[in-house]
């Protein structure tokens, strides 16, 4: 074989020099994502000293009770608590909600129907913060305040938006014989949504339960306005704890984001075929 014809099938192989490329470019980004998260990782390992003369390297010496401090403290865990009652309660009703309107967009015809869908999806343009004053009033009228659902009913409110949309449109891509043949045989739309639509609709789901999970998970100003009380705060509230009046102990502040964010990243891991599905497939395949 001639020099020139192994070039033309190492390039043919993928070793390219696009494919290089992409894998740099990848690369990249690949560390742009890391470097933050084991820099943090890593920083709760340090004393305050180190950190800040050393942010970025391994520790001279492992602070190991940075970590142990907070497994064992039962403020950490009525944090996580808070966090994931809050955060479960949003996911579900998300979902059950998103998912009716999300159907009746895609498969019922009504007058309005188009503008409607449009006045929803114009909650993608302002966020929370835009809408916290006259969300803490309807709040305090309804005496939702210090109470868990005075943080999940605006949260819920604020993920409809974009769970409708990505939902209606893997809704709109089911095969249209299954919901035709379904009329035919005398089942009705709600019976075709809980037996056909649903099960079909495990990857979807899966994706949009994964990014409102992560959105309450992490949200900080909507629990800073609706909770008073210390016992009912989230995680990133309770980041207020390592703050004095004049100084903040970082390596027990990092060491606490690290362990209050590996819940979320081992969701990830564990979901990440499921919202690579959702998110691709756009029709049932024979």
């Amino acid at each position: 074989m001639s020099e020139s014809t192994e070039t033309a099938a190492f390039s043919e192989g993928g070793f390219g020099p696009a494919a290089f490329a992409k894998a740099a470019f990848l690369g990249l980004v690949v560390l742009f994502v890391m470097v933050p998260l084991l820099a943090t990782a890593l920083g709760g390992f340090k004393s305050l000293g180190e950190l800040r003369v050393n942010p970025f390297g391994l520790p001279r010496e492992w602070e190991w009770e940075n970590y142990a401090g907070i497994l064992g403290s039962r403020r950490y865990w009525q944090l996580l608590g808070n966090s994931t009652i809050i955060a479960t309660l949003t996911v579900a009703l998300t979902l059950i909600v998103a998912s009716m309107a999300a159907f009746v967009f895609a498969h019922v015809k009504f007058f309005g129907s188009a503008m409607l869908l449009n006045y929803l999806t114009m909650g993608l343009l302002f966020p929370a913060a835009t809408a916290i004053l006259p969300l803490f009033i309807k709040v305090r009228d309804l005496g939702l305040l210090d109470t868990y659902f005075g943080v999940v009913l605006p949260q819920v409110a604020f993920s409809l938006a974009m769970s409708i949309l990505l939902l209606r449109r893997f809704f709109k891509d089911l095969p249209d014989e299954l919901l035709e043949a379904a009329l035919v045989d005398g089942c009705t739309y709600v019976k075709f949504f809980r037996y056909v639509t649903i099960p079909l609709s495990r990857p979807i789901l899966a994706t949009v339960a994964t990014i409102t999970f992560v959105h309450s998970w992490n949200a900080y100003l909507i629990p800073l306005v609706m909770l008073n009380s210390d016992a009912l705060y989230p995680w990133p509230l309770g980041i207020m704890v390592y703050q004095g009046e004049y100084s903040t102990e970082w390596q027990l502040v990092l060491a606490f984001i690290t362990l209050t964010i590996l819940p979320t990243i081992l969701l990830f891991l564990f979901a990440q075929k499921h919202i690579v599905a959702g998110l691709t497939a756009g029709a049932v395949k024979g």
